[in-house]
Order: structure tokens, then C-alpha cells, then sequence
């Protein structure tokens, strides 16, 4: 087997494993979502007729009926649904309506009870979204790294932020004048930031003022590359060095460190590889501090840019070296349950920061929406990691309730509009105009689906 057909083995097992995290939680998100409507149906003593997960035209890959309801999967992964009888929807029921009204039907029931069928898909995703964080929390527990706590400050991954006036060793301690007291949260406050970040850089606070369409530039770049658009700063840690490389061979060794190449400064990562890749295929000396002792080995750097040796790469590392301070407080199942509520409505508030970019085109957020592909990519290639697993389903519920609660027929939250308007005017629209407004609404959603999947694939949010 050559080293090609390895790597696309490789590759795509990565692929397949995170489509079939996707599909997983794609699956549980769907399920529990028809699940609100389906349990309110029946609490109204509506009759529900299929409980569908994804979508079946043709042909189902499983169905089975039980009573009045038919429970089957649909070989066409694009959501689920539930028919509920005398409900105008994605089935486009038109025999049912020409019928008279029968009490089991969800157009017979007073518009108190529609309105609580139509939010019960929304209200399981809330609650999913806080009970898998309260999960989280307890088993997992929160993660924090205080930005104080950063001794070497930052390493900015991409020329993008240089330009921004960004410089490594940077400490960002607030964006838009709030203040950021953990590490994590860095990159999502920079993705939705209007106006100025300030930093700490050689003891003195610095106003840095972002563009406007600072998002697009970043989406742009995240397309590009795959590794982290920021890491915390680390000296130049030979953690270890495997006995077979040429940097080996020539005296380097763990614990020492990199100062210099060929008298280059060079005691940080970020500028060693910078470093490395200017004398990629050269021999080359490196000044190294062993113990307090400064020694210089002759070695040769590969025509890839590397030296050979692997620095500190886990935060646990970087916390037993001194480089940060990092904390894991896990929460009793009580406390949980706040903290979880507490989680939720943070990642609401930031995927609605982020929604409000999206449709201000300066901002250039449009050219991250995208579909399944992009969905699928936030999942891990490396190996099943439960946690990282259900802290992506979780946020994925949020996005699902938020979405479903936007006022386009064919969405929950259309429905919801017309509910709320008749209970406002007493008027019920007529069968007729509801379904030209879950066809138009069954349209727009087909469009969006069609430009975040070209997007995903041919960067139409490009504008090429």
C-alpha cells in the first residue's frame, strides 16, 4: 500500500466518523423535537398519523403502524416529521381539508391549544439543549483558563490578525469594553465583535479597532486551514524527541529548549516554525538551553520545516509547566441544573449575535453559512470524544429551536405567527391561504438548504 492510499484511508475513516457523529445527533435532535409535537397532539387528543424520522418520499426504510400512528424512517436525511390530522403541512394534505372538520383534527381545536402543539418541538429543544450542558457540567465538568493566567500571552495563527494590528504575546482582555476572563471564550466574542478589542502587550493596554467585516475575513480563513486561529503562547519545550531524528542524532534531547536558529531568536514556538520554514532542506544551528547551560547543535531542518521534535501541545502541560493556570469544576446534580439553564442562554445569546452578523451584508457573515459539510466538520475525526459530542448536540438544539421559532411558513415559528394573529384579530386564515403559505415557506426553506449546501461545497458566499 503506497503512503497515498493510506492517507485517503485514513481520510476518509475521519469522514465516516464524523458523518456518523452527525447522523447521530442530527437523529436524537430530530426525534425529541417531533416528539413535542407529537406528545401536545396527543395531550389535545389530536390524532397523529406518522412520527417520522427523516423524510420518505417513495419509500420508507422502516415503518410500522401502532394504533392510529404510523412510526417509520425515511431513507432522505433532511429532518422528520410528524402528520398530525387536519394540520396544513409539509405532506400537503389538500384530500383531508375538503373534508368536514372532525373533533380528533388539529384545525377543530381552539387556537390556545394549537399555538402549545406548534412550541412543543422548540420547548424539548430548549430543555434538551440545558439538561445535556447540566450533563456536561457534572460529568465533565467546566473548563476554565483565566486570561490573567496567561503567561506568555497569545499566538495568533494567521496573518489576518497581524494585519488587524494583533502582535503574539498579546493578552486580549476585552471586546467592545466587556471584559473576557477566560480564554475560551476569546475566538467566539472576536466572531461577533463591532467596534475594538483591547490588549495587554508589554504591560500597557492597547485599543486595537476591527473592521466591519472582520467575520468574513475570519470565515474565509477558517475554510483554509483546519488548526486553531489562536493557541496560547509556548517557549520552544522539546517535550520529546524520538531517538531515530537527525535533531536527535545531532545531541537535542528533552527538557532542553530552543533560543535561536542560526542566531535567530527563537524561545517560542510560533517563532521557531517561522523560523524553521525559511530554512526548510538546510543545515542549520540551534542554540539551545540545557539546564541553564547554552549549547549549539548542528543539525538539519526536513524540506517540510520541521526540526523533529514535539513541543507542548495539551493544556494540561502548559498548566504543570506554569505556562496558564487551567481549572475543572464539576457540578453536583443540583447546582447542574442552573448552571446548564445558564449555559443555554449563553450560547443563545451568541448564535443570535452571530445571526444579526449574518444578515448585515458588510459584516461578510453570510460566507459561513453553510449546510451539512460544515455541520459535520465541527465534529471530531480523531476518535469518538463524548464530551466534545454532546457539547456540539447540545448547541445544535439551541440553533434548531432558534430557527424553528423564525417566522417562515412551513417553520414552526410561522405557524406560531398565524396562530398568534388570530387570536389577536379572532380571524382564522383559510385553509387555502395556509397552503400557499407552506408552499411559499417549503420554497424559501429549499433555497436556503441549496445556497448553505453550494456554499459548503462551491463558496457561493464568495460572490464569485
Amino acid at each position: 500500500m503506497t503512503f497515498d492510499s493510506i492517507f485517503l484511508a485514513i481520510n476518509w475513516s475521519s469522514v465516516g466518523l464524523k458523518v456518523a457523529q452527525l447522523l447521530l445527533s442530527l437523529s436524537i435532535l430530530v426525534i425529541l423535537h417531533e416528539f413535542g409535537h407529537y406528545i401536545t397532539a396527543k395531550w389535545f387528543k389530536c390524532r397523529v398519523e406518522k412520527f417520522y424520522l427523516f423524510f420518505d418520499p417513495w419509500f420508507s426504510l422502516f415503518k410500522k403502524k401502532i394504533g392510529d400512528t404510523v412510526y417509520g424512517i425515511g431513507w432522505l436525511p433532511l429532518g422528520g416529521y410528524v402528520k398530525i390530522a387536519g394540520m396544513v403541512d409539509e405532506s400537503m394534505d389538500k384530500e383531508q381539508l375538503k373534508l368536514p372538520p372532525q373533533p380528533y383534527e388539529f384545525r377543530s381545536k381552539p387556537a390556545w391549544q394549537r399555538l402549545i402543539i406548534m412550541i412543543g418541538g422548540v420547548t424539548v429543544n430548549i430543555i434538551l439543549a440545558f439538561l445535556i450542558y447540566a450533563m456536561i457540567l457534572m460529568v465533565w465538568g467546566e473548563k476554565k483558563v483565566p486570561v490573567s493566567s496567561l503567561k506568555y500571552g497569545i499566538t495568533f495563527n494567521d496573518s489576518i490578525f497581524y494585519s488587524l494590528g494583533f502582535k503574539n504575546g498579546d493578552r486580549i482582555l476585552s471586546v467592545d469594553g466587556k471584559e473576557i476572563d477566560d480564554y475560551n471564550k476569546i475566538l467566539k466574542k472576536l466572531l461577533v465583535v463591532d467596534h475594538s478589542v483591547m490588549v495587554e502587550r508589554d504591560g500597557k493596554n492597547v485599543e486595537l479597532q476591527m473592521p466591519q467585516d472582520l467575520i468574513g475575513q475570519l470565515v474565509e480563513k477558517r475554510k483554509k486551514s483546519d488548526g486553531p486561529l489562536i493557541s496560547p503562547r509556548v517557549p520552544s519545550l522539546v517535550v520529546e524527541v524520538p531517538d531515530t531524528s537527525l535533531a536527535y542524532k545531532a545531541g537535542l534531547r528533552k527538557g532542553d529548549q530552543v533560543m535561536a536558529i542560526d542566531r535567530i531568536p527563537a524561545q517560542y514556538m510560533d517563532d521557531l516554525r517561522n523560523i524553521a520554514a525559511m530554512h526548510k532542506d538546510s543545515q542549520v544551528i540551534l542554540q539551545i538551553n540545557r539546564a541553564g547551560k547554552s549549547i549549539d547543535i548542528a543539525t538539519k531542518i526536513s524540506r517540510e520545516g520541521k526540526i523533529g521534535f514535539a513541543g507542548i501541545g495539551y493544556v494540561e502541560q502548559m498548566d504543570s509547566l506554569g505556562i496558564l493556570k487551567y481549572s475543572v469544576r464539576k457540578y453536583g446534580f443540583f447546582e447542574s441544573l442552573p448552571a446548564g439553564v445558564r449555559r443555554a442562554g449563553e450560547e443563545l445569546v451568541f448564535y443570535i449575535d452571530q445571526f444579526k452578523k449574518i444578515l448585515s451584508p458588510s459584516t461578510g457573515a453570510y460566507k459561513g453559512v453553510g449546510g451539512f459539510k460544515a455541520m459535520g466538520s465541527v465534529f471530531s475525526g480523531d476518535g469518538w470524544d463524548w464530551e466534545h459530542f454532546w457539547t456540539i448536540t447540545a448547541f445544535f438544539s439551541i440553533v434548531l429551536a432558534f430557527m424553528n421559532l423564525l417566522p417562515i411558513p412551513a417553520l414552526d415559528g410561522g405557524h406560531v405567527l398565524f396562530t398568534l394573529i388570530e387570536m389577536v384579530t379572532g380571524r382564522k386564515p383559510s385553509d387555502k391561504f395556509l397552503e400557499y403559505a407552506q408552499i411559499g415557506g417549503m420554497v424559501i426553506l429549499l433555497l436556503l438548504m441549496l445556497y448553505a449546501n453550494g456554499n459548503d461545497w462551491f463558496g457561493w458566499g464568495k460572490g464569485r
